[in-house]
């Protein structure tokens, strides 16, 4: 497949064009696309990560979580859930301990042999070479969200006291201002008038996060989109997960839309709306790169899974649906 480069930021496969432009359905992955978690989730894993193996594993040398890793565990297809990102670097650095190997080069090793299998692929590459049964005891993961060791550090650092407080009804070790206040809100209003005047009120969101999180951050924007419609999986059961394309089937159908538009950010949203289409869903992934701190490799990553719309932000969305 051939994508064309329209203008700077849009890449298209051209014989989708017809199929984008009559489509009546929108439906948006939250992070990465409608905001920009490089200084939000990005930070809480690093930190989590160091702070996990201080406590539970008596590392306090250990190598900074830094976007490559985190985007080479995310493009393996697997990784949609960024505390799976934290547990998968956690155990990576204990192994990489107990071997004597170079952290950042095992680091990687592991992340070459995972795939959408996500944390179970990391386990069983690890095990076969050295045995982390210690670690996976005390953190206990994944577990129930709600009282599992590592969810809790991971939501204490991202939510801060107060929201978490009031998301989980518990009190807060830390005592930190929130990291999700590091968020960047990418959609405007303006963005979300243009869209409607094509796609009315068929306009949802299927996100990994969880409804509150969601609502923290987009504030009165989150009354713009379809609601009913729409899917947060961090509050629904785990075999929900992305690439499942039942959340987004549902929402899709939900909207009664019979040629939708999927905007995401991973491979797991890639597979994920693949998936859709091959339950007849038809559904076009429009890949964003914009967010990535390695763009240019996002791109490539996309194109070489057959992605047939690329941009690089989703305030290019009505010039590719000729809105504008």
């Amino acid at each position: 497949m051939t994508l064309t480069k329209k203008q700077e930021g849009i890449y298209i496969d051209d014989s989708i064009l017809d199929s984008i432009r009559s489509s009546d359905g929108l439906i948006f992955d939250c992070d990465g696309v409608l905001i920009d978690i490089t200084k939000s989730y990005d930070l809480t894993i690093k930190k989590t990560t160091k702070l996990v193996l201080e406590r539970f594993a008596n590392i306090s040398d250990s190598i900074e979580i830094d976007s490559k890793i985190i985007d080479g565990f995310k493009s393996t297809g697997g990784f949609n859930d960024e505390v799976d990102v934290t547990y998968a670097s956690i155990i990576s650095l204990i192994a990489a301990k107990k071997l004597g190997r170079d952290q950042k080069e095992f680091i990687f090793e592991v992340i070459k042999h995972c795939d959408s299998s996500g944390i179970n692929s990391a386990e069983k590459y690890i095990e076969d070479l050295t045995e982390i049964e210690e670690i996976k005891n005390k953190l206990e993961y994944p577990g129930a969200h709600h009282d599992n060791p590592l969810y809790q550090i991971f939501d204490q650092l991202f939510y801060g006291p107060e929201l978490y407080e009031k998301l989980f009804q518990r009190k807060s070790e830390f005592t930190e201002p929130p990291l999700i206040d590091n968020d960047l809100v990418i959609i405007s209003e303006n963005l979300i008038t243009k869209l409607q005047t094509k796609f009315g009120p068929k306009i949802s969101i299927v996100t990994g996060r969880g409804k509150e999180s969601v609502r923290y951050s987009l504030r009165n924007l989150m009354e713009k989109f379809d609601l009913e419609n729409s899917a947060f999986l961090e509050d629904e059961s785990r075999q929900l997960a992305k690439p499942n394309p039942l959340p987004l089937t549902r929402a899709i159908s939900g909207m009664a839309a019979t040629n939708s538009i999927y905007v995401g950010d991973s491979m797991e949203d890639l597979i994920m709306a693949k998936k859709a289409t091959e339950q007849g869903l038809g559904t076009i992934f429009c890949g964003i790169v914009g967010t990535s701190k390695n763009p240019q490799q996002k791109l490539e990553l996309f194109q070489k899974n057959g992605a047939q719309l690329i941009l690089e932000s989703i305030d290019l969305l009505p010039k590719v649906l000729n809105l504008e």
